[in-house]
């Protein structure tokens, strides 16, 4: 998942945000789980706003 991220970002946007994570070190748990769910509420904010389009878990569309 962590490359997935990076090879979309520019380099130097990478190479500062694996800095940051080395930097930082483990992370709680709970603290992983808090931010994912804020990522999830954003991006379904946006879908509901029209402006990113979110696939349906492996469900085929047609």
């Amino acid at each position: 998942m962590q490359q997935k991220f990076l090879k979309n970002m520019s380099s130097r946007a990478s190479e500062m945000l694996l800095e940051d994570m080395e930097a930082k070190g483990p992370v709680k748990l709970s603290e992983v789980e808090a931010a994912q769910k804020e990522i999830l509420d954003v991006a379904r904010k946006l879908e509901e706003s029209g402006e990113i389009v979110l696939s349906g878990g492996g469900e085929e569309m047609v």
